[in-house]
């Protein structure tokens, strides 16, 4: 049923509760015949004659148009607005809770457009939470639903968070596909900041999916295009998806200059959650071109963990901070902080996805063989091997597994050592 047809049914409906005909309802600014055919819903009625309407029929003109009082409304927009508020604080689970109550109740059936704000709440909510499985189904159910009354910027924004569940889960024909829908096209629409999101989201499924050739050549257009729009947001996302695409390349000088490039960018421009994400994804970054300024690492993401908490940023990013503290500790040989930090990353790791699963896993093995409980770091381990036979085959699963074989020959486990050395080649294909 169309917006024209439910607003007809409403005047319907409402004429018939205050006992009135259709001549009654007209008499004497309109004809009968045309109130019929408002409520056939085939002659939409203008703004003026809404007003009219509502006021002859003793009703809120916000139920005429949207289905519900004035109050109602307000009601409706303030549950939305707490459902953000508890999503830019990190309370997930709460703007997750928030949302599907919203769209549990029929008040939205009538408001397109907040219906689809909560649905793309929901997913985000959803993904935040570490369910990607039902994050996509969120997404792609939006895609498919409600694409003809999306905005062009919204549809972007569902495809950037599809694409990047897609590559958390591990199914990066999809993380690719989805992007390349929109920018890989033979006639590519102008970039915009919007589309610079999507192309960073593309570059990341290049890198997951070990197609560096084409990560490289990607990355050089999308920094040509950053230079051309020259926006804060473009050019950090064009040098920070330079950087990791250079890390994986081994070129260590470069991703250190393109990351010091999207950090100065960010910290003159950038909000401030955003800014401590990508503080600690660059001191994950030089830690591993850079393990020998392990100390000077270990004070970045000391401020970056202070800045999270100020923040209120979700568990996730929580989680890889912590990860990333015991990994520095590690390096400094201090494995007491290190086993401090992994108790903060073990409190979190419910609902997470099974490859951060398996790397918090493993690098809690990792700790506890280094503080010399070796009984304990086997079984973490064999956890953290566990998460990885459920995780799909990616470039990243390869590393997981290679990780795991080195700790489990560090620890003189030669059979299990060798096995996952066996699993992270057939990883990638050998």
């Amino acid at each position: 049923m169309t917006g024209q047809d439910l607003v007809g049914q409403r005047i319907k409906t409402v004429r018939r509760q205050r006992g009135l005909s259709q001549a009654q309802l007209a008499h004497p600014e309109l004809s009968d015949s045309y109130v019929s055919l408002i409520e056939s819903g085939k002659r939409t009625p203008t703004p003026s004659v809404l007003e009219l309407l509502a006021e002859k029929l003793d009703c809120s003109l916000t139920y005429l148009i949207n289905g519900v009082t004035a109050e109602q409304m307000q009601e409706i927009e303030l549950a939305l607005s707490y459902a953000r508020l508890a999503m830019d604080n990190g309370e997930v689970a709460e703007a997750r809770t928030r949302y599907a109550e919203l769209l549990a109740d029929n008040g939205l059936a009538g408001l397109p457009q907040l219906r689809q704000d909560a649905e793309y709440g929901l997913a985000l909510a959803t993904e935040a939470c570490g369910d990607l499985d039902e994050a996509i189904v969120l997404l792609n159910t939006l895609r498919r639903n409600e694409a003809a009354l999306m905005a062009p910027e919204r549809h972007i924004a569902v495809a950037v968070a599809l694409s990047r569940c897609y590559r958390e889960q591990g199914d990066l024909a999809q993380a690719v596909h989805v992007p390349e829908q929109i920018i890989g096209g033979a006639v590519r629409p102008a970039w915009t900041d919007d589309l610079m999101r999507l192309g960073a989201q593309l570059l990341a499924a290049y890198v997951e999916r070990g197609d560096l050739l084409r990560a490289r050549q990607f990355s050089a257009e999308v920094l040509a295009a950053a230079d051309l729009l020259g926006s804060p947001q473009s050019l950090t996302l064009a040098h920070w998806g330079a950087a990791i695409v250079a890390v994986e390349s081994g070129h260590s000088d470069e991703a250190v200059t393109h990351v010091e490039r999207a950090i100065a960018i960010q910290s003159e421009y950038g909000d401030p959650r955003r800014l401590a994400r990508l503080r600690g994804d660059y001191a994950q970054v030089l830690l591993t071109v850079r393990p020998m300024e392990a100390e000077a690492w270990r004070d970045v993401l000391l401020k970056v963990e202070s800045e999270l908490v100020e923040t209120s940023a979700n568990p996730m990013d929580k989680m890889r901070c912590a990860m990333n503290l015991a990994r520095v500790e590690l390096l400094l040989s201090q494995s007491e902080r290190a086993g401090e930090h992994m108790r903060a990353v073990c409190d979190l790791l419910d609902g997470m996805p099974q490859v951060l699963q398996a790397e918090a896993r493993l690098l809690h093995g990792e700790t506890l063989a280094e503080l010399g409980r070796q009984d304990k770091a086997i079984q973490e381990l064999l956890a953290g091997a566990e998460c990885l036979e459920r995780s799909p085959i990616t470039r990243y699963t390869a590393h997981a597994w290679l990780t795991a074989a080195r700790i489990l020959e560090r620890i003189d486990e030669p059979a299990r050592s060798v096995d996952a050395y066996q699993r992270a080649l057939a990883c990638v294909g050998l």
